[in-house]
């Protein structure tokens, strides 16, 4: 069949990549040059150990206690916007326990089934993204936040997800390059990392060798639909034509679901990160916890990254949150002093948030040549290859991997 992706991030080219294997002909349209969007300059990290949704008990009060900081991890631009509206109400409606409890397991599937293709990536492509399995420390510094991350321990040790508690010490012997200034920390020893630049500049170059066709700069301003199905995608200088089409367009996908009836409830979720040169080498990434700062060795350099700013579909930097972020470094790795970057190196990416920390992913039952694959928060990087298998054998009709009820795409329609 001749397929249309709509987003080349890593959700698109994963798809791609599973879909030309299957003998299909791909084509992948993006506004953008494929350089600059979130699967790029993200942390890299590969995280079953996350089953815990954004959609929490919690986080709402920690959302309105940290809003009013203009340094802090988590901000809500206050702005007039009935989809901020619904969103906010469809997070709280899914902010307990039960959600929780449900959304765990699905998490848990699809993160373990990601991570399996991620290793046999590494053995399969011709070339090197650096991936590497050293697990995952999450260190603390007060109390509250040290129960709350037992009890997330104590959580993924019951589903199956291996976690070890460490003491000061025991997180320092794991770091012996690098002194940690920690109340303690917990080990998810199954997480990987690898370097988003590389894997995607690379995986680009290969599918364009095994004949999947780039559409790039090229923004779609709408869609022919007819007896239920999409007979053209239209742009402002062409019109493209497919037999079936996957919409991967993260942030972008809650408007262009609107052109064609299908609710997608979607927030986009500013980050920022940045690159240094290796002043200690770190050996296993990490995640301060208080100031929700990630912290991956990629290569010759280190990545920190964080923020989550809910501000709309914006490519405005705020160099205050970036603040935060360096701002944090020296308490918990106190012999680093890392300078303020300029504005120029600072990368930003929306990371697409649903209200109820699930991706949507499958085929949708209002449009018949449409498959959804989109939402997948700060997790996109993590779950691609597992979200382009799925796309697969959901286009193939082939039994998929897992289940696929948590995900389906028209949940809020």
């Amino acid at each position: 069949m001749r397929v249309g992706i709509v987003g080349g991030g890593i959700i698109g080219l994963s798809s791609a990549y599973y879909l030309q294997k299957a003998g299909h002909q791909v084509t992948i349209i993006d506004q953008d040059d494929l350089q600059i969007g979130c699967s790029t300059g993200n942390a890299g990290m590969i995280v079953p150990s996350h089953l815990i949704p954004l959609a929490s008990p919690g986080m709402i009060s920690k959302g309105i206690r940290w809003m009013f900081n203009s340094t802090s991890p988590f901000y809500v631009k206050p702005r007039w916007s009935g989809d901020l509206v619904k969103w906010g109400y469809h997070f709280y409606r899914h902010s307990n326990k039960d959600h929780v409890a449900r959304a765990a397991i699905a998490l848990k599937d699809i993160s373990l089934f990601s991570k399996a293709m991620y290793q046999q990536w590494s053995k399969e492509l011709p070339f090197d993204f650096e991936y590497k399995e050293r697990g995952l420390l999450m260190l603390y510094q007060t109390k509250e936040t040290e129960h709350e991350e037992s009890e997330t321990a104590h959580f993924a040790n019951k589903h199956g997800i291996e976690a070890h508690i460490l003491s000061p010490t025991e997180v320092q012997q794991l770091e012996p390059h690098v002194k940690v200034s920690a109340r303690g920390g917990v080990y998810f020893p199954g997480d990987a990392h690898l370097t988003p630049q590389l894997l995607i500049s690379q995986m680009i170059l290969f599918l364009k060798k095994q004949g999947v066709q780039f559409i790039t700069n090229t923004t779609l301003t709408d869609f022919v639909v007819d007896n239920n199905q999409i007979r053209e995608l239209v742009a402002s200088s062409n019109h493209f034509s497919f037999d079936e089409v996957i919409l991967a367009t993260g942030s972008w996908s809650g408007n262009i679901g609107k052109k064609l009836h299908v609710n997608l409830p979607m927030q986009a979720g500013k980050g920022y990160s940045f690159l240094t040169p290796i002043q200690k080498n770190i050996q296993v990434p990490s995640i301060f916890l208080e100031a929700r700062v990630a912290v991956t060795p990629m290569g010759d350099n280190i990545r920190f990254g964080g923020t989550m700013e809910i501000a709309g579909v914006n490519h405005t930097i705020n160099m205050n949150r970036v603040k935060g972020i360096v701002d944090s470094i020296p308490r918990y790795y106190p012999e680093m002093n890392i300078a303020m970057p300029p504005q120029s190196n600072v990368w930003h990416g929306l990371r697409p948030c649903s209200p109820d920390g699930l991706p949507y992913i499958g085929k949708s039952k209002t449009i018949k040549n449409l498959t959804i694959a989109t939402g997948h928060a700060m997790m996109g990087l993590s779950l691609g290859p597992g979200t382009g298998k799925l796309v697969q054998q959901i286009i193939d009709q082939d039994q998929t991997s897992i289940s696929m009820e948590a995900f389906n795409p028209e949940r809020y329609q």
